[in-house]
């Protein structure tokens, strides 16, 4: 069997919602509800890449009483480390310490208003840019892999700190373990194609055994600048296609 990959980044306005809403489950959530259909049609598996803080709202505030029902849909649903908050390049310079404190402060909220079960163990940090000492914070925190952007042969792009081999052999779909952590390269950035485009680059990919896919949590919302009415019916094309190819859901760190 073949696997997809499916993590989405920039998530916290969801967690603001719930926790100023008065749902009476979390997935009334039109969301999180969207992720429950399709879990429910392809067997999907979500990754959500979270921020720490957004304006004046942080993880800190988000409330607990979804706790027991996050854990009992772990098996499909993880959340993990992204970046302290939406900014150009947050970790391109930084420390250990500034890394570690933003990513071990973020999966304490995680193990907080969800569970152990819900935390990711891989990742994507925002912008893809980390010094070594960065990734070694990284590496402590528990972090096993990483997903990150590429480019193409024609139009290369370095993620983290591979080399120009490392960056050659990702890009041909695979895996380069440094230090602790596998790094890995996404396919296809959704919200960056439309539907037709979607399935015409995934059918480059069919042939390959592992499929790296996300999108960006903002364009689900009707009031974001950018907002894309067709997100959830680009989701469902997608998974569609790597199904119907004999492609199963996994999460990237149960096939490290």
């Amino acid at each position: 069997m073949k696997n997809f990959i499916f993590t989405v980044d920039d998530n916290i306005r969801f967690l603001k919602e719930l926790t100023e809403g008065s749902y009476s489950s979390a997935f009334e959530h039109p969301y999180l509800a969207m992720y429950k259909r399709l879990h429910e049609k392809y067997g999907l598996r979500v990754q959500l890449n979270l921020f720490y803080e957004l304006g004046d709202f942080d993880l800190s505030q988000v409330t607990d009483r979804y706790r027991e029902e996050f854990r009992s849909h772990s098996d499909w649903l993880k959340m993990s480390f992204h970046s302290r908050l939406e900014n150009v390049r947050p970790y391109e310079n930084s420390d250990y310490d500034e890394v570690f404190r933003d990513c071990q402060n973020l999966h304490r909220q995680i193990l907080r208003f969800a569970s152990a079960e819900n935390l990711g163990r891989t990742t994507t940090l925002h912008y893809c840019l980390a010094t070594p000492e960065g990734l070694r914070a990284m590496g402590d925190n528990g972090v096993i892999g990483l997903l990150g952007l590429y480019g193409t042969e024609s139009s290369p792009k370095k993620s983290y700190q591979s080399t120009n081999e490392q960056g050659d052999r990702i890009r041909r779909g695979e895996l380069v373990k440094e230090g602790g952590i596998s790094y890995g390269g996404i396919d296809i950035v959704l919200n960056l194609f439309s539907k037709d485009d979607i399935l015409s680059e995934l059918r480059y990919l069919l042939d390959r055994e592992l499929v790296k896919i996300m999108i960006h949590e903002q364009y689900f919302y009707p009031d974001y600048r950018k907002y894309q009415a067709d997100f959830e019916e680009k989701l469902d094309a997608a998974f569609e296609l790597l199904v119907k190819n004999n492609f199963e859901s996994a999460f990237f760190e149960d096939i490290l």
